[in-house]
C-alpha cells in the first residue's frame, strides 16, 4: 500500500493481480482508494487520478453532505432504513421493556420506557437491527456455502466504518457490517457471496472476479449501489 498525493488529495494505492484500475471513495470519511494492476506505473496512476479529480471532489462533497444530513436524534418523524425501505420512526413511551416493530412499509415503532434519552433510543433500535441481521444472514450463508462448496467456520456482526464485510481466509471467519440490514436484501446477499468467495480466493484478482462473474453477473452494479450509501 502506498499513498499518492495530487492537489492535496491523498489516495491509497494498492497493486493487485487485476486487469483494470478501480477507484473508490469510501464513506463516511471520504477515504480514497485505488486498486491498480501490478504492472501499472506510479506516473500512470498519478495521471489517472488527475483525470478523475472532478469526480473525486464531487464524491467527497456528496459524502460530507450525507454525513451532515444523517445525524440522528431518534425522535418521531425521522427517516430510518430497513432492508432498503425508508420508514418513519414512531417513538412510543411506555412503562414496559423496550420493543421495536414495523407497521407495514411506513413506520418503525420504537417502544421505550419514559425518560429514555436519544442514546438509549439509539441503543434499542440498534439491537433490533442486530437481531434482524442475525436472522437474515444464516439462510444466505447456507445458500452460498452450497453454491460455492465452502464452509464458513464462524461469522459475526460488527459496526464497521469503512467495510461492508470481511473474511479471514486462514481462519474462515466472516464479519458483516451491522449497517447491511438497512440495505436491500439483494445487496446483503452480494456481500455474503463476496466475502464467501474469499474462502476460495483471498485476493481480489482475476480468479476472484471470475467466480463472482459466474454466479452474480451484475455484481459490479450491486457494488456501485452499496457504495452510494453511507457506511
Amino acid at each position: 500500500m502506498e499513498i499518492i498525493t495530487v492537489n492535496k488529495i491523498s489516495v491509497e494505492v494498492e497493486w493487485k493481480e487485476i486487469k483494470n484500475i478501480h477507484l473508490t471513495v469510501y464513506p463516511p470519511d471520504a477515504r480514497i482508494h485505488i486498486s491498480a494492476p501490478t504492472n501499472m506505473q506510479k506516473d500512470s496512476i498519478r495521471l489517472y487520478i488527475i483525470s478523475k479529480l472532478s469526480w473525486i471532489n464531487k464524491r467527497i462533497e456528496m459524502i460530507h453532505n450525507q454525513a451532515r444530513q444523517t445525524k440522528r436524534e431518534y425522535v418521531s418523524g425521522e427517516n430510518h432504513y430497513y432492508k432498503g425501505i425508508r420508514y418513519r420512526l414512531n417513538v412510543v413511551y411506555q412503562q414496559a421493556p423496550p420493543t421495536v416493530s414495523l407497521s407495514g412499509t411506513q413506520f418503525i415503532n420504537l417502544h421505550v420506557r419514559s425518560g429514555s434519552d436519544s442514546e438509549k433510543r439509539a441503543e434499542v433500535l440498534r439491537e433490533w437491527y442486530r437481531n434482524e441481521l442475525k436472522a437474515t444472514l444464516p439462510p444466505l450463508i447456507e445458500k452460498w456455502e452450497e453454491i460455492l462448496q465452502v464452509k464458513a467456520k464462524h461469522w459475526e456482526i460488527k459496526q464497521m466504518k469503512t467495510m461492508w464485510g470481511s473474511c479471514n481466509h486462514k481462519t474462515q471467519r466472516l464479519i458483516f457490517n451491522l449497517e447491511l440490514i438497512k440495505k436491500p436484501t439483494h445487496c446483503i446477499e452480494y456481500i455474503v457471496a463476496h466475502e464467501m468467495t474469499h474462502l476460495i480466493e483471498r485476493l481480489h484478482n482475476s480468479r476472484f472476479t471470475a467466480i463472482l462473474d459466474a454466479h452474480i453477473p451484475n455484481w459490479g452494479l450491486l457494488k456501485h449501489e452499496l457504495n452510494e450509501f453511507i457506511v
